[in-house]
């Protein structure tokens, strides 16, 4: 009974973990370019009573073995990267991301992250910034008496003028791309860095080498579903109830197995 209570305690570890994924999936349901995260699990040591192939007799072997497992473990939660809806908003300095890849972000410490939020603005020395302030990737500057900003799918950053015909260049926004994405780490404030599990970054030309394409005036929503969220808390629910049933009726036998005179 003692190897049920344990075995039934692992379970419940793991559907703990399990829901606290589920309750950030589900807090992140209105994050610009949220990735949610899957819970994976893995059973864990076996202990072997009986070896199939061992000997049964002189003569025979045991067809089947008989083991007996310990519980489970989470063995990895793992961001789901599919596409999140198009948000259209029309502001020229929302940047959405339609197919893999990311935007680079200069943090103050001047290393490069990356993010899915394309909810950029100029601040007040007019370079194009995240909500934290933070620069985007290579760092572009738009002039004081720019009119309006174009940014193609490809990436090129023009600024249009009143009296000027012709748009002035002032950069080329790349998209980067991992051979593994899902090595990527979280870092919070919508920024992920690299990590040896991911890979270097690929800088990319948006949509040359499968990158994904800029599109301007939209932002991508998060892909959580809710209502899948939702069925997959009622199973988590369920798994957690179904282990404390376990770990109570382990208990009650020992119960009886103490009372036995």
């Amino acid at each position: 009974m003692l190897k049920a209570l344990n075995t039934a305690a692992t379970g419940m570890a793991a559907q703990e973990q399990n829901v606290n994924t589920i309750s950030n999936n589900i807090s992140n349901v209105n994050t610009v370019g949220f990735k949610k995260s899957r819970t994976e699990f893995e059973d864990l040591l076996y202990e072997t009573v009986e070896e199939a192939g061992g000997r049964s007799s002189a003569t025979t072997q045991y067809a089947v073995g008989t083991q007996t497992g310990s519980g489970a473990k989470v063995s990895a939660s793992r961001k789901v990267l599919t596409q999140g809806d198009p948000i259209v908003t029309d502001n020229p300095y929302d940047l959405m991301l339609n197919g893999d890849g990311y935007f680079g972000i200069i943090d103050p410490k001047g290393q490069l992250k990356f993010t899915r939020d394309g909810a950029f603005s100029v601040d007040s020395q007019g370079n194009i910034v995240n909500k934290n302030g933070y620069k985007l990737y290579p760092g572009i500057t738009v002039p004081p008496q720019t009119s309006y900003i174009n940014i193609s799918e490809n990436g090129q950053v023009e600024a249009q003028f009143k009296n000027q015909p012709e748009p002035q260049n002032l950069g080329q926004l790349p998209v980067f791309t991992f051979v593994n994405s899902t090595g990527l780490r979280a870092e919070g404030k919508n920024l992920f860095a690299a990590t040896s599990g991911s890979g270097q970054a690929i800088e990319n030309i948006p949509g040359e080498n499968n990158a994904a394409v800029v599109q301007q005036g939209m932002l991508e929503s998060s892909n959580v579903s809710i209502m899948k969220e939702m069925t997959n808390l009622i199973k988590a629910q369920r798994a957690y109830e179904m282990n404390s049933k376990v770990m109570s009726t382990a208990d009650q036998l020992l119960q009886i197995t103490n009372n036995i005179r």
